[in-house]
């Protein structure tokens, strides 16, 4: 087939390769799980493209509306939509520990200062107040999401294109008959066996 669409996975990739440190650094063992999965399945749409198996791609486009679902619960969760809360839900942690997004002490102009001696903190966490961020971690953490949508739509379409050029192609090719249908002739068998004469 004429069709090598694998470099087009690259930014699927580099953008999940992202999110997985950054909540590596954070202890988001929710979003960790998730971006280990969302990877394991980038790299099944990439074998599915490059050995023409549509079956791999549909598994995939299949995923990404899974994936979609996921990072649209981040945005609400991160703007608190609904009854959702930040400071009562650690559903990111899976309710370990007290861990916040990587973003919210490192994030672009944030001067963290750590409060001294304060009866709030527990016995492996520490207060701290975060000023001067010129982007609060939240929509940090909901412009990656909705990243990830974007490149999730994209690959969705992408991934359903292609499946169904392979399955085209295999539809157009004539098991029955062989080659038949791209101009192969198989060479045909004499009725009996042609004797040459023996000089000695």
């Amino acid at each position: 087939p004429a069709v090598t669409p694998a470099p087009s996975f690259a930014p699927l990739q580099v953008a999940a390769l992202e999110r997985q440190i950054f909540d590596f650094l954070g202890y988001q063992w929710a979003p960790i799980l998730a971006n280990f999965l969302h990877i394991m399945a980038v790299i099944l749409g990439i074998f599915g493209t490059i050995q023409y198996r549509s079956k791999y791609l549909m598994m995939y486009a299949v995923w990404l509306v899974l994936w979609v679902g996921w990072n649209a619960f981040i945005i609400c969760f991160y703007l608190e939509v609904g009854r959702l809360s930040q400071d009562r839900d650690f559903i990111m942690t899976f309710n370990t520990s007290l861990h916040r997004s990587w973003w919210m002490e490192n994030g672009p102009g944030c001067l963290v200062t750590p409060v001294m001696n304060s009866n709030l903190a527990l016995e492996d966490h520490h207060v701290i107040t975060v000023s001067g961020c010129l982007l609060d971690y939240q929509y940090i953490e909901v412009v990656s999401s909705a990243t990830q949508i974007f490149l999730a739509l994209f690959g969705f379409v992408y991934a359903c294109y292609v499946s169904k050029v392979f399955l085209e192609e295999e539809d157009s090719f004539d098991f029955i008959g062989g080659f038949d249908s791209y101009g192969y002739q198989a060479p045909q068998k004499t009725s009996h066996l042609q004797l040459q004469p023996l000089y000695t």
